[in-house]
């Protein structure tokens, strides 16, 4: 049995928390995993929103899990600093890499804890391996044993989701403007985020299922809180057997075949008509240029019709000018 501090319904994570956090990790290469303090506030809903987040130095011994350091002084100026900037945004909890929860996680939460009494834990894997989100929120509480042992602190899951304001949605699609295929259709682009989706949901099922199976083995105990979300979501799953059912799903199917049946007909009579429309269009074509190689004989012969005209009429008036010069040296040989 666990009891909790202030109910926290989920944690939204910002698109500019992931960036710093990605940046990070990138530049410190000698560490296995780089932690930080998540920036934020909290709503009335229930929901943490972290909108912004800045890095610690943090090390710690790879052979001893309670060998570790955190920079206390680091944490107070810088968050001094950003208190400055925008004294809206709180310490609401922290942040490592992971991939998974480490042994000396509920001893750093502690010293995180006198700078927020309810803070969270996000883990963030900067290198997905898996489909899905790379965000994991947890929240310290008090574990009550059934054997009287003394309470001991432990992480319990909370839901987290990804969420931006306009601004940084407006960033995030610069960002993703040269990754981003603008040729593929929106089918497509549907066809695969639902694939993506099963994938994902594969991927839960398979951590449900090594999970019961630790639990039938006695690797781990039984929670009978996951016990029953596991029972909501299988009364949740629809009755496959039952008639109506099978009916109502048949019918549906048959619906959505003969939509794709009627469009593949239509799909292939507007490509046979425009093949028609090609080759009426390509005749036509034809035909002019027949026509324009006619014309253009009969305008080369015209032409080489009216120049041997012309050279027959240059030709006469030689003639002529040269009978009339014979004609005027008789004369003058008369009169001599």
């Amino acid at each position: 049995m666990s009891v909790s501090p202030p109910e926290i319904k989920k944690v939204v994570v910002h698109p500019l928390v992931l960036l710093s956090v990605v940046d990070h990790f990138n530049r410190i290469r000698n560490q296995r995993r780089v932690v930080g303090v998540l920036l934020g506030h909290w709503q009335k809903n229930g929901s943490v929103d972290v909108s912004n987040s800045f890095a610690l130095p943090f090390d710690e011994d790879d052979k001893d899990a309670s060998v570790w350091y955190l920079d206390h002084d680091y944490l107070e100026n810088m968050y001094g600093m950003f208190k400055k900037v925008n004294a809206r945004e709180k310490i609401v909890g922290w942040y490592h890499t992971g991939p998974k929860l480490h042994q000396n996680d509920i001893a750093v939460n502690e010293v995180v804890r006198k700078y927020c009494p309810n803070s969270i834990l996000c883990i963030i894997d900067a290198k997905p391996k898996e489909l899905g989100l790379p965000t994991e929120a947890y929240i310290a509480v008090e574990e009550v044993h059934d054997d009287g042992t003394p309470t001991s602190k432990t992480f319990e899951h909370v839901p987290s989701e990804m969420g931006a304001e306009e601004a940084e949605e407006v960033g995030v699609e610069h960002l993703l403007r040269d990754i981003k295929d603008t040729s593929v259709g929106t089918l497509s682009q549907r066809i695969t985020a639902q694939l993506l989706g099963l994938k994902g949901l594969h991927s839960q099922m398979q951590h449900i299922h090594s999970y019961l199976e630790q639990v039938v083995a006695g690797k781990l105990p039984v929670n009978h809180q996951i016990i029953y979300q596991l029972q909501d979501i299988f009364n949740l799953l629809p009755d496959v057997n039952l008639l109506e059912f099978i009916r109502a799903f048949t019918v549906r199917t048959n619906d959505q075949m003969l939509v794709i049946y009627v469009a593949s007909l239509i799909r292939s009579i507007i490509a046979l008509h425009n093949l028609i429309n090609n080759k009426i269009q390509n005749r036509d074509l034809e035909k002019q240029e027949g026509k324009s190689d006619k014309d253009k004989k009969k305008d080369d012969k015209s032409k080489d019709g009216d120049k041997k005209d012309g050279d027959k009429k240059d030709k006469d008036k030689k003639d002529d000018k040269k009978k009339d010069e014979k004609k005027k040296g008789g004369k003058g040989d008369a009169k001599k």
